[in-house]
């Protein structure tokens, strides 16, 4: 029995099936599936229930779950410590889509070429990387982090402002009687700016949702209706201007973090020195 299979059966039962647990390691789904079937001849039990919609876990497979995942977490745990001192190698970033895009991307470009043996990975997703699972190195989120192990600080506190089409007339809010508005999805029903929206504007009709920044930008400039965004967002897109609704809606804090196993990284530290002081 090799680690490696062990590592193979890990994505295979995170992934669900053949296919995408192939894809993540970068093999073929044949190849995977001769590992697997070695792998469960070297043990002598059948790890999985194979099904028409995937692979599950047998009651052998959740026994071998447990501990193949403590395995990983070592060798893991070794590949950070010894990941090297110099200036030189990768770092993968994980961020939201328009954070990354339009807040990380111009001052990780600088940061490459002043260090140019550092190869940047900029992750840009609604999803939360593992920062324990080495799928990130440093994260970027809208959230403390609760992960154990995990080194964080504030990066930076957000404003946002309510936007409209520097087009349009001025328009009088009132209590949002007549008046659209494009917000972010029914999965981000709790965040602070749609409650803001529902206690200034109670009236105004939701004509547009969507889970990214950008395209409510975008919706906004088309004329959907008005919108609330983080002002390092807003103030860039050319066509918008901000409207006063009598108060500003709600700050959010940006956190970054990064495993304790990185923390004497020197390519991490001077990333990170970059990055912290180009903020606002």
């Amino acid at each position: 029995m090799e680690w490696s299979d062990l590592r193979l059966f890990l994505a295979i039962a995170r992934a669900g099936t053949l296919a995408k647990a192939a894809k993540s390691v970068g093999l073929t789904q044949p190849t995977m599936g001769r590992r697997l079937r070695a792998l469960e001849t070297a043990l002598g039990q059948t790890l999985f229930q194979r099904g028409s919609d995937g692979f599950s876990l047998t009651d052998e497979g959740q026994a071998v779950l447990a501990h193949a995942e403590r395995m990983e977490e070592e060798a893991l745990a070794v590949g950070r410590i010894t990941a090297g001192s110099g200036l030189s190698g990768e770092i993968r970033l994980a961020s939201s889509d328009w954070f990354g895009a339009h807040v990380l991307a111009p001052h990780l470009a600088a940061f490459t070429a002043a260090h140019p043996g550092i190869t940047v990975e900029l992750l840009t997703d609604q999803r939360r990387y593992s920062l324990g699972r080495r799928e990130a190195d440093v994260a970027f989120r809208i959230a403390s982090f609760d992960e154990p192990d995990v080194i964080q600080r504030r990066a930076l506190t957000m404003t946002y402002a309510l936007y409209m089409p520097a087009a349009s007339p001025s328009i009088d809010l009132g209590d949002g009687a007549g008046i659209s508005l494009v917000t972010m999805d029914e999965a981000f029903s709790d965040m602070p700016d749609r409650a803001w929206l529902r206690r200034v504007l109670p009236k105004a009709r939701i004509a547009f949702r969507s889970n990214n920044r950008d395209v409510q930008a975008q919706a906004c400039l088309a004329g959907a209706g008005l919108a609330v965004l983080p002002r390092l967002l807003g103030d860039r897109v050319p066509g918008l201007r901000v409207i006063d609704a009598g108060e500003p809606p709600p700050g959010r804090d940006v956190w970054v973090g990064y495993h304790r196993d990185l923390k004497r990284l020197a390519r991490l530290r001077a990333l990170l020195d970059f990055v912290l002081a180009e903020l606002p």
